[in-house]
């Protein structure tokens, strides 16, 4: 099995920075693709950011140019800088994942996701 752990969610006023780490754990895997994504309440859960295994990046509209994504490969964590945050960044934010994992019979690509981190963004 392959697990994320995300961290760093928590309060800050607007204007002000977080920076949120997930990392990758298991045995016998590789990680392709990693993103983020957020769920405020009463919304649908959205992309906000997602890197390749290259370092390819995106972003969601609302977030460029504020937050910015990356990785460390050797350490299987993706991690999301976010700055100038607003109000309605207040979400709870998800790691998310495609992972190759080895099985008897031959690799199998699987989508695994973080428990969630709160970030809340005062006004």
């Amino acid at each position: 099995q392959v697990q994320l752990v995300e961290s760093g969610g928590g309060l800050v006023q607007a204007g002000g920075s977080l920076r949120l780490s997930c990392a990758a754990s298991g045995s016998t895997f590789r990680i392709n693709a990693m993103g983020w994504y957020r769920q405020a309440p009463g919304k649908q859960r959205e992309s906000v950011a997602a890197i390749s295994s290259g370092g390819s990046t995106n972003y969601a509209d609302s977030v460029k140019g504020r937050f910015t994504i990356s990785r460390d490969n050797a350490k299987n964590t993706v991690y999301l800088q976010m700055n100038s945050l607003k109000p309605e960044d207040t979400a709870v934010y998800y790691c998310n994942a495609e992972a190759v994992v080895a099985r008897w019979y031959g690799d199998q690509t699987i989508d695994v996701w973080g428990q969630g981190t709160q970030v809340t963004v005062s006004s």
